[in-house]
């Protein structure tokens, strides 16, 4: 009963912003002609640290069943904005190695759309995120993108929107998410859990809601223990070399996210359950979320439904507010409302 109740007022809180939350199966005719090869072919825009670790692993662990059936074709790189872009001897040396592993670099969307089945989002970058993702959205194309899906929240449900009009299925998530004792936690190890903290690194990037752009990692790592939707207000305490993001959940649960930005950096944090105290964990690698994303891809499902995706940036986005207004509460609801 409780978690319908909870489901219930985040869906009315959802529909202030003007979102369907309700997105959405792949349809088996729309998946039909990936499965029919013999090779699912994936489409990357964006080159990046993940696109080289996911296309090393695809296109390298060809025996391995949990991700086998899948093959990066094409990697579309558009030119980048020069404040967040790599260094130019990193991306020579994915661009090579991804010519060693028989994938083809294009020179537009329109090109790889043709190449590819189903496409995954790289750009380290949120801010061009739903151009790139409107022709995708158009040729009906699963996609999964990668954090953050927008630099602001207007931008994040405008993207969740359209890929509702276009019946298109979506994933977002962090590799955080997939770390295993908090998949444990997830499911059940505490039992119910009763308030969690959690930390991760959270550089600051300007054109992006400030969690947005690194301390997503570790709000990520906050939901999934803390179980999902639900968070009602934040207060954030802001300093130089840190922030302290408090939420509090439906029925006075506290959820409490540390973004790390001076001294020793890492991600991990604490659930307290009904049954017991566990530690979340920290970063196993890439390769779990390179799972969920092809069983996302098999099945047209996202592991996370978009009501949790949207609340997360939600969440993001009233701590900045908070920060603005000197660290007061802020709801949820409200910046919903003022994104739509």
């Amino acid at each position: 009963m409780k978690e319908r109740i909870l489901r219930r007022n985040f869906l009315k809180t959802a529909a202030i912003a003007g979102i369907g939350v309700g997105v959405t199966g792949m349809s088996p005719l729309l998946f039909a002609n990936s499965t029919s090869q013999k090779k699912v072919r994936v489409g990357i825009i964006g080159l990046s640290v993940h696109t080289e670790a996911f296309s090393e692993m695809l296109n390298v662990e060809t025996n391995n069943p949990d991700i086998s059936g899948f093959m990066v074709v094409a990697i579309y790189h558009p030119k980048g904005n020069p404040d967040v872009e790599f260094k130019a001897e990193s991306l020579a040396t994915w661009t090579e190695n991804s010519k060693k592993r028989g994938i083809q670099l294009v020179d537009s969307v329109d090109k790889l759309l043709e190449m590819s089945d189903v496409v995954m989002l790289e750009t380290n970058d949120g801010r061009p995120h739903l151009e790139q993702l409107m022709p995708v959205f158009k040729a009906r194309k699963p996609v999964f993108i990668d954090k953050p899906i927008a630099a602001n929240l207007k931008d994040v449900i405008t993207i969740l929107n359209e890929a509702r009009k276009y019946n298109v299925p979506v994933f977002s998530s962090s590799s955080l998410r997939y770390v295993s004792s908090a998949q444990e936690i997830r499911n059940g190890k505490v039992g119910r859990v009763l308030g969690a903290d959690a930390y991760s690194p959270a550089s600051l990037q300007e054109a992006h809601t400030d969690m947005f752009w690194y301390g997503i990692h570790g709000v990520e790592s906050l939901y999934t223990i803390m179980g999902g939707v639900g968070c009602q207000q934040v207060t954030r305490t802001h300093s130089e070399g840190a922030d302290v993001i408090v939420g509090t959940w439906e029925g006075g649960r506290i959820g409490v996210f540390r973004g790390i930005r001076t001294g020793s950096k890492g991600y991990g944090g604490t659930a307290f359950g009904e049954k017991g105290i566990a530690n979340l964990g920290t970063f196993e690698g890439y390769r779990p979320l390179l799972v969920a994303v092809i069983e996302f891809f098999r099945t047209g499902k996202s592991p996370v439904s978009l009501e949790e995706t949207l609340e997360i940036y939600a969440f993001m986005e009233a701590a900045d507010e908070s920060k603005k207004l000197g660290g007061v509460p802020v709801t949820l609801a409200s910046v919903l409302a003022k994104a739509k």
